[in-house]
């Protein structure tokens, strides 16, 4: 039986070696976009997840591993929190830099 979660749920964190945010995926992948972040909506699988975000901790692969209340928005995630959703952007002075930066040089 699974305990249904009051918000559905992604696991965020800081990888290491750049500081940049990533999102836990599938198969204990760290995303570098939370589109594809593996959303949570059971208590017994957050517990199973942070497990996994707790390894790549240790493993010294990211840093402070948390989860953040999520909404899935016509099939893309989106954080609840203003904090979280400049998290899945970069810097909010220089939007030709991180993430949307990177959206950007795409979209050109």
């Amino acid at each position: 039986m699974t305990t249904p979660l009051k918000n559905t749920k992604v696991i965020t964190a800081n990888r290491l070696i750049d500081g940049d945010a990533v999102w836990l995926g599938t198969n204990g992948q760290w995303l570098d976009r939370v589109d594809n972040a593996l959303v949570i909506e059971s208590k017994e699988q957050l517990e199973a997840q942070m497990v996994i975000a707790m390894k790549s901790d240790a493993d010294n692969y990211v840093v402070e591993p948390y989860d953040i209340d999520v909404n899935v928005e016509s099939g893309k995630v989106v954080p609840t929190k203003f904090r979280e959703v400049i998290r899945t952007k970069g810097p909010t002075v220089r939007t030709d830099l991180g993430k949307q930066g990177d959206f950007q040089a795409h979209a050109a």
